[in-house]
């Protein structure tokens, strides 16, 4: 039998997982990761150590576990058993098998203080500005679109939704502090109407279907230069969509006027908002009630679609990739999981940039 592992045996295996496409390696070579220091410390408020005790773990390695966890949706408990089993996770983090890894209940603890903090929109807003000042600056417009992000289900009774739905606390749940923590609040019930398809005999059902869901809403605005996310919200499922668009979705620094959006931002108050911010709607018109849809406005909207589906590509990314879903309880919570996975896509798409521009 072999001895322990050398160096040159951990070195071999990490570029056996270079040559095997490490995408944390991507990672770890496209951003720098210490442009989020300042912020971090600043959050945090970790004290000067003057008090004695065992010291914090590095903010920055802290951070690069919530990464971990965006990317693959992994709970606490599992990201601690992967970090350490995986030697990929290990060397995105710097640690080796000496160095002591977080557990479960310190990667929880880091995740509640930036919460308490706000912190996530001033991480994405400073690696936003890190992308601007490496020449990725905000360009050809911008497209806006909305996705609905779920979380778990809650079982209330009718009295209690209609207590949550005013703004209560349900009856009896202040007296049992454990169910009051496990209730999510702010979550909302909407109904996603999706086209039907067409039956085998190429005939269409009279009526769309609808897909009742629970959770929360990820808005984003994306430039369409470089695709990249420049402003986001987070809200509960039920918020409309389209009143979000005055409510600092825009990107006001975008090099172009253009703004691409579906038909659930088309309103006169949208309309009168974007004239007089200067901004040009390109956002889709709607068919005329009872009336058949102009050729016109329908050429005109499918031509607008070659430029808005795009914005697609950032939903898909977060849903199938990351898999993303909203296992934490309240709005604040979920505003840091869906903030992370829309930083972890714009990582994504300069790694993407990045590897066009060496090819």
């Amino acid at each position: 039998m072999r001895g322990e592992p050398g160096f040159f045996d951990v070195d071999e295996r990490f570029k056996r997982l270079s040559g095997l496409g490490d995408h944390l390696e991507a990672f770890a070579a496209a951003v720098d990761f210490e442009v989020f220091r300042a912020d971090l410390v600043a959050a945090l408020g970790y004290s000067d150590g003057a008090q004695g005790g065992r010291p914090p773990f590095d903010p920055v390695m802290m951070f690069k576990i919530l990464v971990i966890q965006a990317m693959d949706n992994l709970s606490d408990e599992r990201a601690e058993f992967l970090i350490n089993d995986r030697m990929s996770f290990m060397r995105f983090l710097g640690l080796t098998l000496a160095d002591r890894v977080p557990d479960a209940r310190t990667i929880w603890l880091f995740r509640e203080k930036l919460t308490r903090a706000g912190a996530i929109e001033g991480l994405f807003a400073r690696f936003d500005a890190a992308l601007r000042a490496s020449g990725y600056i905000a360009m050809s417009g911008q497209i806006v679109d909305a996705t609905l992000v779920p979380a778990p289900k809650q079982r209330n009774s009718e009295e209690e939704k209609k207590a949550i739905k005013e703004g209560r606390i349900p009856k009896g749940w202040a007296e049992k502090p454990a169910k009051l923590r496990q209730k999510d609040r702010d979550a909302c019930w909407t109904v996603k109407f999706s086209k039907a398809k067409e039956r085998p005999d190429g005939t269409k059902p009279p009526v769309d279907i609808a897909i009742p869901t629970f959770g929360y809403q990820n808005h984003v605005a994306i430039d369409r230069g470089f695709g990249f996310i420049r402003k986001w919200m987070a809200t509960d499922a039920a918020a409309y969509e389209g009143a979000r668009l005055r409510e600092g979705l825009l990107d006001k620094t975008n090099t172009a006027a253009s703004v691409w959006a579906d038909t659930a931002y088309r309103s006169a108050a949208n309309e009168a908002f974007m004239a007089k911010n200067g901004f040009v709607s390109r956002v889709h018109r709607k068919k005329p009630k009872g009336k058949p849809m102009p050729d016109g406005i329908r050429r005109a909207n499918a031509l607008k679609s070659t430029v808005r589906s795009r914005v697609e590509h950032v939903f898909a990314a977060q849903k199938d990739k990351m898999g993303l879903f909203i296992r934490t309880i309240g709005i604040r919570r979920a505003r840091v999981k869906i903030g992370m996975a829309n930083l972890i896509y714009n990582f994504k798409r300069l790694v993407f940039w990045q590897r066009l521009a060496a090819a």
